[in-house]
C-alpha cells in the first residue's frame, strides 16, 4: 500500500470525503494517479470545476513527507478503506469515512462490539450502572465503543478497561489530542487495551460539528448500541437513530421518571428499543454466549496500587468531598491528590460526584 501517503493528502484537502474518493477511485488507477492528475483530468474524473480547482490550489501546499512523519510523531497510524483490516461493519455504510487515524491496535476480536453512549452531564447512579454494565461486558468478550467524553462515555471505557477487555474510543478530533483533556490518561489507557481512532486529521480540534460525524462512525463499529443515561435532545440520542438506520439493536437503561438525564432512555424503551437490566440482555439479544473471564488485569486494576491511593481511598466515602478538603487532610499536594483521585476514578473506585466533588463509587449488585 504504498500510496498511502496519498489518501493522507486526499484526507487533508476540503471537500472531499467517502463519496469523491470513490469517484476518483473509478477513474484513476491509485490516488497516488488521482493526486499529480491536472485540473481538467480531475474534470473528467467527475468532479466539479470548483473542486478540481481546490484540489490543485490546495495540494501545492501540503508536504506529504511532513505529514507522513508527524502520524509517526504521535504513534499514529492509516487505515485506509480499502484495507482488510478495515471493520466490515463500518465498509458497508454509504458515508463510511475513507481513511482513518488509529493510535493502538485494532484486532478481529473487534466484530464483536458494543457501543455504549450518554449524557456528559450523567448522574453518579447513572456512571456506576454504566461502569460495572461494562465490566461485565468486556469480561464476556465485548469491545466496548464510546467517544471519551465526560459522564457516561468515560465511565463505559473505565468499566471496559476494569474488566480486563478492549475499548475503542472514537474522537470528534485528532488523535493527536484527548478531548477533553481530563481523560488523556485514560486515552492513553485505551491506546494500550484497544485504539483511539478519528476520521480527522492530526491537529484537528475539537470543533461541536465534528461530534455528529464522528457518532455513525461510534455505531457503525458496532453490533449494537446502548444509551445509558440521556434527555430527549442529545448526542447520544442522535447515535441511537443512526443505529438504527444502520439496521444495529439499539439498548436503553430505564432511569426515574423524575431523572431528566433518563428522559431520553425511556422514551427510547416506549419506541421500542430494548430494556437493559444486566449484561445477559444484551449478550442474549447479540446472540453472544456468556464466557466470563476472570483475568489478572481486572484483579489488579480494581486495587489501590500503592500507599497514595489507599490513603485517598479511605478518605472517601458515600458522600462527596470536595478535593481541597482532601488535600487538606491527606498532606499531599495538590499535583499529588490530583493525580491520584484520576488513577482511582479510572479503576473504577473513585467518582467525581459534582464540581471538584469526589466520593467512593457504589457498584450496582
Amino acid at each position: 500500500m504504498s500510496d498511502t501517503r496519498f489518501w493522507l493528502g486526499f484526507s487533508l484537502l476540503p471537500g472531499i470525503g467517502g463519496g469523491r474518493i470513490r469517484q476518483l477511485l473509478a477513474h484513476f488507477p491509485t490516488l497516488a494517479d488521482a493526486w499529480r492528475a491536472p485540473e481538467a483530468e480531475l474534470k473528467r474524473a467527475g468532479l466539479s470545476a470548483k473542486i478540481a480547482e481546490k484540489i490543485v490550489e490546495s495540494r501545492r501546499g501540503i508536504d506529504l513527507d511532513a505529514e507522513m512523519a508527524r502520524l509517526d510523531q504521535f504513534k499514529a497510524w492509516l487505515l485506509r478503506l480499502d484495507d482488510p483490516r478495515y471493520p466490515e461493519t463500518l465498509r458497508q455504510l454509504d458515508d463510511a469515512p475513507p481513511l482513518l487515524y488509529v493510535r493502538g491496535t485494532l484486532e478481529e476480536a473487534d466484530a464483536r462490539a458494543l457501543a455504549v453512549v450518554g449524557t456528559r452531564k450523567a448522574t453518579k447512579h447513572g456512571r456506576d450502572v454504566t461502569y460495572e454494565l461494562c465490566r461485565r461486558l468486556a469480561e464476556n468478550g465485548l469491545t466496548i465503543v464510546s467517544g471519551l467524553a465526560h459522564g457516561i462515555d468515560t465511565a463505559a471505557h473505565g468499566g471496559a478497561l476494569a474488566g480486563g477487555g478492549r475499548t475503542i474510543a472514537v474522537l470528534g478530533n485528532g488523535v493527536d489530542r484527548a478531548y477533553p483533556e481530563e481523560n488523556r490518561d485514560l486515552a492513553r489507557r485505551i491506546v494500550s487495551n484497544g485504539a483511539v481512532i478519528s476520521e480527522f486529521p492530526i491537529g484537528t480540534p475539537p470543533h461541536g460539528k465534528n461530534f455528529p460525524r464522528r457518532n455513525r462512525i461510534i455505531s457503525g463499529l458496532s453490533l449494537g448500541v446502548l444509551v445509558a443515561e440521556a434527555p430527549v435532545a442529545s448526542g447520544a440520542i442522535i447515535t441511537a437513530d443512526l443505529a438504527l438506520e444502520q439496521g444495529r439493536e439499539v439498548f436503553a437503561l430505564p432511569g426515574s421518571i423524575t431523572n431528566k438525564m433518563a428522559a431520553g432512555t425511556n422514551r427510547l424503551i416506549q419506541d421500542g428499543a430494548k430494556l437493559v437490566m444486566d449484561e445477559r440482555d444484551i449478550l442474549d439479544e447479540l446472540d453472544i454466549r456468556h464466557e466470563k473471564r476472570q483475568t489478572r488485569a481486572h484483579t489488579e486494576q480494581v486495587a489501590p496500587a500503592n500507599d497514595k491511593e489507599s490513603a485517598l481511598l479511605a478518605l472517601l466515602g458515600a458522600e462527596p468531598i470536595h478535593i481541597d478538603e482532601i488535600i487538606r487532610i491527606s498532606g499531599l499536594s495538590v499535583a499529588e491528590v490530583t493525580s491520584t483521585l484520576t488513577l482511582l476514578e479510572l479503576k473504577g473506585l473513585a467518582e467525581m460526584t459534582g464540581h471538584m466533588q469526589y466520593s467512593r463509587t457504589q457498584s450496582i449488585s
